[in-house]
């Protein structure tokens, strides 16, 4: 008989680089904790970067974090019961995070969304078992954000359910306490934070915990050109994420200290350079704050810490801003952007039509200075 004892190991303690604390038992803690990166300036005419916050490694991107927080608030509340439907207005990130809540929370989901939105995601968004509901006409002032809030309006009067109401909830403000405090501990000091504005969610909510440790701390919005959130009249847009045709009030006006308008040329042109020559990119927003918060890294005395918050991953945009024949299409591919924005002194001065910088940050709901 051949003998098969093996002698006995002694166990060793595994090294420290294998212990992980990223070991998940339950789906919303894959969202947070999202790392930094130092990125150089993407012009490369200078040796300044800042640092850029992956939003993209969440499970669906910046938005899982309002997704998860509004419909838990909602519940404590009582303002949205067990099995109850869920139904919003979206341009896609969100009804990413709403899909994971409505997952986690036992709630049916319903998307309203336009043609804007890119048709894998719809896909994506359908088999994470979401409905998908398309409106087809803009609204004549508000756009297609005003036409989906319209439906969003009409399903509930005739089917009930929940609206988290992502412009205007103060939850939705709420939910980016978690990003402020990584960043706090993550860079131990931020000088100028760079966010994209869209709901107005993520740059109020960051800034204002932010400024608990950081009271000098500087604010500065990205926006889309032809969008009406800082003061310029709405037109139609490519660029998904940022910008609006209507005026969210969760937007914090007074927390401003400057904002930018980008064009979707610049903004492609950002993307594209930064996953050629950092590998990491993203959307239309990411490509807005990169080629901003690179400007600011050029500009800024050499020791301001900027932080610069990159909503998502590149991977949904793999049709539109990575698509040679799309970007043809719509005239997107070029020269580079200027080294420097344009400047105006009020909002309402002009409608700008490329990168454009504006000190004078007004609430266009009243037309006076905050």
């Amino acid at each position: 008989m051949i003998d098969v004892t093996f002698p006995r190991l002694q166990r060793r303690p595994l090294p420290a680089q294998l212990v992980s604390s990223s070991t998940c038992h339950h789906l919303d803690q894959l969202v947070g904790n999202t790392p930094v990166l130092w990125t150089r300036d993407i012009t490369a005419t200078s040796d300044g970067g800042f640092w850029a916050k992956l939003e993209g490694h969440n499970p669906g991107g910046i938005k899982d974090r309002p997704g998860l927080h509004l419909i838990q608030r909602a519940r404590e509340r009582g303002d949205l019961a067990d099995g109850a439907p869920i139904v919003e207005s979206t341009s896609g990130t969100l009804g990413l995070g709403l899909a994971l809540a409505g997952l986690i929370h036992g709630h049916p989901v319903t998307l309203v969304t336009d043609p804007g939105m890119e048709p894998p995601l719809r896909n994506l968004l359908t088999a994470y078992g979401a409905r998908i509901d398309l409106v087809d006409t803009p609204h004549p002032t508000g756009g297609w954000q005003q036409a989906r809030r319209d439906r969003v309006n009409q399903l509930l009067a005739d089917r009930g359910g929940f609206c988290p109401d992502q412009y205007n909830n103060p939850d939705n403000v709420d939910a980016y306490q978690s990003l402020a405090l990584e960043l706090a501990a993550q860079l131990g000091r931020v000088d100028v934070l760079v966010c994209s504005v869209g709901t107005g969610g993520h740059s109020a909510g960051t800034a204002r915990v932010l400024r608990e440790f950081f009271p000098d701390l500087r604010l500065v919005g990205v926006d889309a050109c032809g969008s009406t959130i800082f003061g310029q009249p709405a037109q139609t847009r490519l660029m998904r994420g940022l910008g609006s045709s209507i005026h969210p009030r969760n937007v914090d006006y007074p927390a401003f200290d400057e904002v930018h308008w980008v064009a979707a040329p610049e903004s492609v042109w950002a993307c594209r350079s930064l996953a050629a020559g950092h590998y990491i990119s993203g959307g239309w927003s990411v490509g807005a704050v990169a080629l901003v918060a690179s400007w600011l890294s050029r500009t800024l005395p050499d020791d301001t810490r900027i932080a610069a918050i990159f909503p998502d991953g590149p991977h949904r945009y793999a049709d539109t801003v990575y698509s040679d024949d799309y970007c043809r299409t719509h005239d997107l591919l070029g020269s580079a952007p200027a080294t420097d924005p344009d400047e105006i002194r009020h909002p309402r001065e002009r409608e700008v039509r490329r990168w454009t910088r504006c000190t004078h940050v007004i609430d266009p709901t009243t037309g006076d200075a905050p």
